[in-house]
């Protein structure tokens, strides 16, 4: 078996010989029906284990859920450290009716239509293909690749990417998911998500007619004046971010700028958003309503501390008549150091490959990223593709396939040379050898 190093060449040429075969596979992958709800993804998962049978690799099917199983694949290389590859199997739900090209599946010239295309069957199929790069080459892999193909991604089910973190079965020093982070015109590699406060209030008031409205207390009123008080306390505050944020948020803004603006951009990343998902309450146009409740969405940026903000908001609530905090979840953002080993290996085999710059931006939400970093493993974003996420005639390129799975072979030795330059330079990083010491 020869070393990457040598055969660094050879694994893209093999990538570039042989793409029909990594536009049959995504085509195979679309055809497979793996919307969530039900998220059923025991077909896909048999069509990963018959694609991988004969591979020089370990496979395992690991469920909770039998109707949901996670396949992990381990492909040995020259050293004790580990680089994981995640993506999920299942798909958000389509109305075939409203497509004008098979959601399970279409070639059109260099686009691939079908749900999932660019979120993130087309991304799987890369990291597929680059399995079988690596083991037609004969190429050993500087590190050991290990492959986490998960369920229950799109509904943030716990089926998923949780149960192999509650059973420590992914044990890696860096990870790198396949979700879509590029544009037709924009490459991004995702280094951090924001923090979250969901919160649902309860307004309670005092009924009367609808003609005497004055005789009662409008709970429905209480919570727009509610939710006014939060914008204007919290909406416009600028955010106190750590100096090692500021970075990702200058490139997060410049990423965003065309689509929204830059000072839309800014906004977003550096003031609080707050979004009234949903409001409910009254039982007829001419009743006071006596009750109401409203669920909002409140995103901060990574190295804010969302326990320090969420007392704030309760004590601002405390001072809004007739208001409650029935209910709150929390996360707090996480990020990855802009100049970390994996950081400027993604970007740099990103740049190399597309030829273009390539954003070290944050999310504008947060996924399995946010818990596979808050376990210890270093984890960005990537994949190219398109902005048709969750959209009626979703799709992804050919180009874009074969330049994730151009990314995906170079990324094991571009990491370990990063790795070993930081640890050359910053003895004290030696918690990027393997097991996160």
């Amino acid at each position: 078996m020869t070393t990457m190093t040598d055969n660094s060449g050879e694994l893209e040429a093999y990538i570039a010989d042989h793409r029909a075969d990594l536009i049959d596979l995504t085509l195979e992958l679309l055809a497979v029906h793996t919307t969530n709800p039900p998220g059923d993804t025991r077909e896909i998962v048999s069509l990963l284990e018959e694609y991988l049978s004969g591979l020089p690799v370990e496979v395992e099917r690991f469920a909770v859920d039998p109707a949901k199983p996670n396949l992990l694949v381990t492909l040995p290389g020259a050293s004790n450290r580990t680089l994981l590859y995640n993506g999920h199997l299942d798909t958000v739900p389509f109305d075939a009716d409203t497509w004008s090209y098979d959601p399970l599946g279409e070639r059109v010239d260099d686009r691939i239509y079908g749900r999932g295309a660019t979120d993130m069957k087309g991304a799987i199929a890369a990291m597929l293909f680059a399995i079988r790069a690596f083991a037609e080459t004969d190429t050993e892999p500087p590190v050991d690749l290990a492959f986490a193909f998960v369920s229950d991604e799109e509904v943030g089910g716990e089926a998923g990417l949780p149960a192999l973190l509650e059973a420590d079965r992914l044990d890696a020093d860096a990870c790198v998911i396949g979700e879509p982070t590029c544009e037709s015109d924009r490459h991004s590699v995702t280094v951090a998500d924001r923090g979250s406060i969901w919160l649902t209030l309860e307004a309670t008031g005092e009924a009367a007619h609808g003609s005497r409205p004055v005789l009662g207390e409008n709970a429905i009123d209480r919570l727009y004046d509610a939710v006014g008080m939060l914008r204007e306390r919290f909406g416009t505050r600028r955010l106190e971010l750590e100096p090692t944020l500021e970075p990702i948020v200058d490139e997060s803004i410049a990423f965003y700028e065309p689509t929204m603006g830059a000072e839309t951009a800014r906004e977003l990343f550096e003031t609080p958003t707050i979004n009234l998902g949903v409001l409910e309450g009254g039982d007829a146009i001419n009743s006071v309503p006596q009750s109401a409740w409203a669920e909002i969405d409140i995103r901060l940026t990574a190295g804010v501390r969302t326990p320090d903000v969420l007392s704030e908001i309760r004590e601002c609530v405390v001072d809004c008549e007739g208001i409650t905090v029935a209910d709150v979840s929390w996360s707090v953002g996480t990020a990855e150091p802009i100049d970390s080993p994996l950081v400027e290996a993604v970007a740099s085999s990103a740049e190399a490959t597309t030829s273009e710059r390539v954003y070290r931006r944050s999310a504008t939400g947060g996924g399995d990223a946010k818990r596979l970093r808050n376990a210890g493993i270093s984890t960005v974003e990537f994949a190219l593709g398109t902005d048709t996420v969750h959209a009626v005639d979703e799709y992804t390129t050919v180009d874009a396939l074969i330049g994730n799975a151009t990314v995906y072979v170079r990324l094991p030795e571009v990491w370990t040379s990063a790795v070993d330059e930081t640890n050359l330079s910053d003895p004290r990083a030696s918690a990027w050898d393997s097991g996160n010491a």
